[in-house]
């Protein structure tokens, strides 16, 4: 694969960056790598937990500077389709400080009755209330909306739950699906070109699953490479039919071709 073609890169983080809190080899070089080629990027991730104050902060702490510019979640890119679509909805909200920050920055109102929508991120403090709550007002009309749809993301020991799991649960009790707007779906691939100012066709997209990074970005039309350092695994790869157009086994490899074909 020729790594000269791709001046702009969106890049997942959990399990390409860093599993958990550990980061993962390679980090502070590959950062290095994209400012002494030229190459702009977004970090865009499906985790609606942080807010992006907290994302800068967290990479800050490894040694990494980027602006808020920069990063992208799934939580903003949900607070803005809510903003095109319906600036003045009333939401009921599951989620943590990432979602209910983007929600509120952009002058949401979070209520208990009269919903129009159920919008629904990871939440480190989700209680049978907060799932009672939800389903009531899907009952009454509300519409169901996802940050996103990973039913795990990986940590130091394994993979934990992730918001997929949540909404399978308001799903199974209302009969309701989701609108997703985190990837698979191209929403926040061309949120991210247009932070950009670029076209797919300069852009790469770095992620380390198949069934949201990959998938998301043949969705929008952009390039992708996988890493072997998250979710998928190579055995896995062999076994699907979405494929990459290149695979790395992690952040040294893809650093390697970036130097190798600075542009």
């Amino acid at each position: 694969m020729d790594f000269s073609r791709w001046r702009n890169l969106i890049i997942d983080m959990d399990g390409v960056l860093w599993e958990g809190q550990t980061p993962l080899p390679g980090l502070l070089p590959f950062f290095a790598a994209l400012r002494s080629t030229r190459r702009a990027f977004v970090l865009a991730t499906n985790n609606a937990g942080l807010t992006i104050d907290q994302y800068v902060a967290r990479l800050g702490k490894h040694g990494v500077e980027v602006s808020s510019a920069e990063v992208m979640n799934s939580a903003e890119a949900t607070a803005d389709w809510l903003m095109a679509r319906a600036p003045s909805a009333r939401l009921n909200v599951i989620g943590g400080p990432g979602l209910l920050d983007a929600l509120t920055r952009r002058g949401f109102h979070i209520v208990d009755s009269g919903v129009d929508f159920v919008v629904v991120g990871k939440d480190y403090g989700l209680t049978w209330q907060k799932l009672d709550a939800a389903v009531l007002a899907i009952g009454t009309g509300a519409q169901l909306v996802g940050t996103n749809p990973d039913v795990t993301y990986p940590i130091e020991n394994g993979l934990g739950i992730g918001n997929g799991a949540i909404l399978a649960a308001l799903t199974a009790a209302t009969g309701v699906s989701p609108i997703i707007i985190g990837k698979p779906e191209p929403i926040m691939y061309q949120q991210a070109l247009a932070r950009m100012q670029c076209t797919a066709a300069s852009t790469l997209a770095v992620g380390d699953r198949l069934d949201t990074d990959i998938l998301g970005a043949q969705r929008a039309g952009i390039a992708s490479v996988l890493l072997l350092t998250g979710i998928a695994t190579a055995a896995q790869l062999a076994a699907s039919d979405l494929q990459p157009d290149a695979v790395l086994p992690g952040l040294p490899a893809l650093t390697a071709a970036l130097l190798a074909a600075p542009g």
